[in-house]
């Protein structure tokens, strides 16, 4: 018989022996380690964010008694569009409600719970969105150069007075911001259909939507074109269901008439930022301001076609493009307040990541115009001189420099 014989040890050394099972054991540990420490820091940083959104609801709801009437008016409609009624009235006042049919037939849901109740909802429900919406935008960026936290603690700082007005006036442009940003990576992911119905959706959160169906087409080609229009008949058809196949043209029509004769005495409102109440506000109402605009938004939209056509300098040129179009959109909108510049985020976002990466002139320029933009309120530059930057709509132009910035990425092929 032959013998069995442990393989020889050098002098002094010991056999270590360890059980089958320890070292799964132990990898299952540091597993379960690392998921509770995950699960820990998700759940304070969602009870901190809840927090500050209880904490902005609060102030604004009962120490200042805002009544978050944008909400209001959805609210409203919705409740017309639950009855039938007609949604486009004059006597609404500024208030009038400018969104297409369909809106209103999705915001009947809205209408059948307390206002009151609605009204937190759609607070809380914002400013979840809004958490998404910058956290989607920092991770949508190619080849980041910063951390995800610090680029969204930046843009946060830079554009949160304008998130806050967002969120109390109980407006819907984070909503709006959030499907451009998901249309986006939908292409980014190869989606195209996707993409294209989520870019219909926007159209009809906000009119203005349209200005990137072109880029849709341009990234996502047929199929995403196919699923845009497809979206968009949707759209226009859904208040058949509740209004009839007249009723709805009638309100399509009604729609068109408030929204082309409410511009003209909105122009020179305070906060507009549009090109056309810059050119109104500089030289005066009439045709000239009115061509000068238009000549202004050409060259804005020229600008975004030369970014378009630089798109092979860079690997993944969607981004920037998307980023330019939406800080674009409240510039060409004639009837655009200033804190519509939220949509801005992935400009933002975008610039200050590759601000290390430009020369020492162009840094100056972004910051300075970041700066203008993220802190020009009366609560920082005291009131008058807050009052002659919007009359002077230097915001307007401080936006335009923004876009230039980006143009300036896509030239050095860094963005």
């Amino acid at each position: 018989m032959r013998s069995f014989q442990l393989p020889s040890q050098p002098a002094g050394s010991r056999i270590r022996c360890r059980p089958p099972g320890l070292k799964s054991a132990m990898r299952v540990w540091h597993t379960t380690s690392s998921l509770m420490k995950f699960n820990l820091r998700a759940l304070l940083w969602t009870v901190g964010l809840f927090l500050v959104a209880a904490t902005i609801f609060g102030i604004a709801r009962f120490a200042r008694q805002r009544d978050f009437y944008d909400f209001v008016v959805y609210r409203i409609a919705g409740e017309r569009a639950l009855h039938g009624e007609p949604l486009f009235r004059p006597d609404d006042g500024h208030y009038q409600f400018k969104y297409f049919p369909a809106f209103a037939v999705a915001a009947i849901p809205l209408a059948l719970i307390n206002q009151d109740t609605a009204i937190a909802a759609w607070f809380f429900l914002s400013f979840g969105l809004l958490v998404a919406f910058v956290r989607r935008s920092v991770r949508a960026l190619p080849e980041r150069r910063h951390g995800e936290l610090a680029l969204a603690l930046l843009a946060t700082l830079l554009l949160g007075r304008f998130y806050v007005r967002e969120l109390i006036f109980g407006q819907d442009n984070v909503l709006f911001g959030l499907v451009l940003v998901l249309a986006l990576t939908a292409v980014q992911g190869r989606r195209f259909v996707l993409a294209g119905a989520l870019v219909a959706a926007a159209v009809f959160i906000k009119p203005n939507g349209a200005v990137l169906l072109p880029w849709v087409a341009v990234a996502g080609g047929i199929t995403a074109v196919l699923a845009s229009i497809a979206g968009i008949v949707a759209g226009l058809a859904l208040p058949i269901i509740v209004y009839g196949w007249y009723g709805n043209l009638t309100l399509l029509s009604t729609w068109y008439t408030t929204v082309t004769s409410t511009t003209p005495e909105n122009l020179l409102s305070l906060q507009n930022i549009s090109l056309a109440t810059m050119w109104a506000k500089w030289i005066g109402p009439g045709s000239a301001a009115a061509a000068l605009a238009v000549v202004s938004g050409l060259w804005l939209l020229a600008l975004v076609a030369w970014v378009w056509s630089a798109r092979a300098r860079v690997t993944e040129p969607d981004y920037l493009e998307v980023a330019m179009l939406m800080l674009l959109v409240p510039l060409l909108s004639p009837q655009s307040w200033d804190y519509v510049l939220l949509l801005g985020t992935p400009a933002v976002v975008c610039l200050v990541d590759r601000l290390p990466d430009v020369s020492l002139r162009w840094r100056v320029v972004i910051v300075a115009a970041l700066l203008f933009t993220g802190f020009t309120f009366f609560d920082v530059v005291r009131r008058t001189m807050y009052y002659g930057i919007q009359r002077a709509s230097l915001m307007t132009v401080a936006a335009m420099v923004l876009a230039l910035g980006l143009a300036h990425l896509r030239a050095r092929s860094l963005a």
